[in-house]
């Protein structure tokens, strides 16, 4: 995967709190609100986080309801460092950045008032507007702030403990697919899922219609104006990192055992099979996993 080294690159899509701490849950608990009007919650990518103990969200009824923030200032430094795709070649918060202006780029041209979004890097722990999440939460989308939330520590951790075999475009497509959860939410998916569980479930649905999301940019990233080479291996990683995430593969790594009626995110075949529906689709609606069997 490699950038237009005259790209011009947007850092005031991002802000920068690594190194300001922020909140964290008691015992680094993930966050996952339940609201009414469909999901009002953080949708996290890392189904495992979820399915300790039987798949349930845990007790956080007393987070319900905050709106709180960030800790501190953002810092200023991407927006003197990323400023071209020749820094995005160079250093892997350069390369997030051009990521994601690649993304917001194809959404705006893909969907008709599509609402550019952030994203926010941090360490440990931060404030949202969904309450208090720690790097253990792994990347999420906040729909109470239209935020996407990343600890770039994270990739470390798909490759040693999900066993993916990592890569540029393996780490794009986690933030594309975060940002998928933002069109969801712009487009009304989010507050009218159902969140029933199951290989055929309301919550493997949105999963798997942000996946395909992911693949509609790659797809199609190289007509953003920042990327200017995709090769084979790149989208052969991309497809690797689907599946370690998938339920059935994280259930078990973790569990010793796999429980389809709790998942929530989708298997690896499903969540391949969905991202390259996208990567081959035309537009969101090749997308459409509301209908028939996923």
């Amino acid at each position: 995967m490699r950038f237009r080294k005259d790209a011009k690159l947007d850092p005031s899509q991002v802000e920068d709190y690594r190194g300001r701490g922020g909140g964290r849950l008691p015992g680094g608990t993930p966050v996952a609100l339940g609201g009414g009007g469909g999901i009002v919650a953080i949708v996290v990518l890392l189904a495992f986080l979820l399915l300790g103990g039987g798949g349930g969200l845990g007790d956080l009824g007393s987070l319900a309801g905050q709106t709180v923030g960030p800790t501190g200032q953002p810092s200023g430094e991407l927006a003197q460092e990323c400023q071209t795709g020749q820094d995005a070649n160079e250093r892997e918060d350069c390369r997030i950045v051009a990521v994601i202006n690649s993304v917001q780029t194809y959404w705006n041209q893909a969907l008709r008032g599509y609402e550019p979004t952030r994203t926010r890097f941090f360490e440990g722990g931060i404030q949202t507007g969904c309450g208090a999440a720690s790097s253990a939460t792994g990347p999420f989308y906040c729909p109470a702030d239209r935020y996407v939330y990343i600890d770039l520590g994270f990739f470390d951790q798909l490759q040693s403990q999900l066993g993916a075999s990592g890569g540029p475009l393996a780490e794009a497509y986690i933030l594309a697919h975060e940002y998928g959860h933002h069109v969801q939410n712009l487009t009304g998916v989010l507050q009218n899922a159902d969140r029933d569980t199951g290989p055929q479930g309301g919550q493997v649905r949105v999963e798997l219609q942000a996946d395909c999301y992911a693949g509609l940019w790659v797809g199609k990233s190289l007509q953003t104006g920042f990327i200017e080479e995709l090769t084979r291996q790149d989208v052969a990683d991309a497809l690797d990192a689907a599946a370690a995430v998938g339920d059935d593969r994280i259930q078990e790594r973790t569990q010793g055992r796999v429980v389809p009626e709790s998942w929530t995110h989708g298997s690896a075949e499903q969540r391949q099979s969905w991202f390259v529906r996208g990567i081959e689709g035309s537009g969101p609606q090749s997308c459409d996993t509301s209908r028939g069997r996923v």
